[in-house]
């Protein structure tokens, strides 16, 4: 097995893998920082997160965190507007947060991190279910319900967040908890090799194999994870071999070699909400794409990549006029679908009331996406399972990581600049859909205020700690 002796990453060099895989490098022309410069901006950036660490927990709710609060901290939004009882489990909310106190932790030293990251993972483990999982918020009131939901990386990223801060410290209730999570994840894993978009069985589409929205995608990534971590676990391997098997049997045959975003006990293309056709839908076509070659650099079996060619064929022969693509393309037509509340069938995306059309991506521009995948899935091709890993894993020469810390530079400077005095970043004047009355749809109504957004936090922190990881591999070199 490809991964069986492999060294785990620290969070920090995490963070900056991702930047760079999501920020194509872009070689700077300027004249590169001087070590005095980088030396003292250094300096600020662990000033920087120390500072807007110990802010932003101070706007925690009994340990976890929201989407948005006000400055005053009067009101507080997940999805919806929450009390002082409730907390987001879905990133930007308390995990994702959690991860950004440990990732600072790790690039500073700093032990208040860590220990906020600690009564993060605290809060969500009062609000585990009996299955081992989590729902989309935890109410502290209401601690009694037990549905699992893995929909928006919900779940998932509550696991990755437990997994990473056990190898840290060394806390029975953690161990437990991440303990039951695992044993949660192979429990829910259908006899198909897919995960549901909620368990238990609700009786609806819930009980569906689902990709949408990363579902699938999302369990595969955790299991891979917890295989880095235990990596002598034959049920974590068997369940990864079980998820391959499944992303294999559910593409969708000649001429339409795709995948939908969920699929019936008879793996078929199933409805899910009234505007959620079965059909086939080319960005669940992109995410399987990379999840097979994330597969593929574990077992490092080239039958894993069968499915690609095909499918990426297919994602450039469908491509819309506009440029953009459909979300759903009909089964055997080709044409794009665009279904209105309650599934009622529109001919064109102008056609849509303002809820759906602004409330839903029935068309994206996937050029970028489609061009990354081409070229992972190319370089796995030429390189193998093992070199593919080295190269997107491993540290890079001097050269590029000197270019990668001209390139964030000036971001990091703005994020210093935009932190005000107490540690906290603000956005000013923030733009939101006006909730509606229950019963009542939206109506292009928006609301403005100042708000200090989870989201904006976990990306300044990420960013601030790429740098620190930047310039602790130019000492190496």
């Amino acid at each position: 097995m490809i991964l069986k002796r492999r060294i785990l990453l620290s969070s920090s060099l995490i963070f900056m893998l991702l930047a760079m895989v999501g920020n194509p490098m872009v070689f700077a022309q300027n004249n590169p920082l001087s070590q005095t410069e980088i030396e003292d901006l250094k300096d600020q950036v662990d000033a920087t997160l120390r500072k807007g660490v110990a802010f932003f927990h101070s706007v925690n709710t009994q340990g976890g965190y929201v989407y948005f609060v006000t400055p005053d901290l009067t009101l507080k939004w997940g999805e919806v507007p929450l009390d002082d009882n409730s907390i987001e489990v879905q990133p930007p909310g308390t995990p994702a947060v959690g991860q950004s106190f440990l990732a600072a932790y790790k690039s500073t030293g700093d032990k208040q991190a860590l220990e906020y990251a600690k009564e993060a993972a605290y809060a969500l483990i009062r609000g585990q279910t009996k299955s081992g999982g989590w729902d989309h918020t935890i109410n502290f009131k209401k601690l009694d319900k037990d549905v699992v939901s893995f929909d928006d990386n919900q779940t998932q990223s509550t696991v990755s967040f437990l997994m990473a801060l056990d190898q840290e410290i060394d806390d029975p209730l953690i161990s437990t908890a991440t303990k039951s999570a695992l044993k949660m994840m192979m429990q829910t894993q259908l006899s198909n090799g897919g995960w549901p978009h909620k368990y238990p069985e609700q009786g609806n589409y819930h009980d569906y194999a689902t990709f949408n929205d990363g579902g699938i995608n999302d369990c595969i990534r955790v299991m891979i994870e917890a295989y880095t971590y235990y990596p002598d676990d034959e049920a974590i391997e068997k369940s990864l071999l079980k998820a391959a098997r499944f992303m294999n049997i559910s593409q969708l045959p000649p001429p339409q070699p795709g995948w939908a975003q969920q699929y019936n006990e008879f793996l078929q293309p199933a409805w899910a909400r009234t505007f959620e056709p079965a059909a086939v839908c080319p960005s669940v076509t992109i995410n399987n794409i990379n999840t097979l070659i994330d597969l593929y650099l574990v077992f490092g079996k080239s039958t894993i990549l069968e499915p690609i060619p095909d499918a990426l064929r297919w994602l450039r022969e469908i491509r819309l006029e506009n440029g953009m693509w459909a979300r759903f393309v009909e089964l055997g037509t080709g044409k794009p679908l665009y279904y209105d509340r309650p599934r009622i069938r529109v001919e064109k995306l102008e056609d849509l009331h303002p809820e759906r059309r602004t409330g839903y991506g029935y068309q994206s521009n996937l050029q970028s996406a489609l061009e990354k995948s081409t070229v992972r899935y190319e370089k796995a091709l030429k390189l193998g399972a093992k070199n593919l890993w080295q190269e997107e894993n491993h540290l890079q020469t001097k050269e590029q990581v000197s270019m990668r810390l001209q390139e964030i530079t000036g971001k990091v400077k703005k994020i210093i600049d935009a932190q005000n005095k107490s540690g906290a970043w603000i956005t000013k004047d923030d733009k939101f859909k006006k909730r509606m009355p229950n019963g009542e749809r939206w109506n292009g109504q928006y609301l403005t205020m100042d708000r200090i957004s989870s989201g904006v936090f976990n990306e300044n922190i990420g960013t601030l700690c790429e740098f620190i990881a930047l310039t602790n591999q130019l000492e190496t070199f």
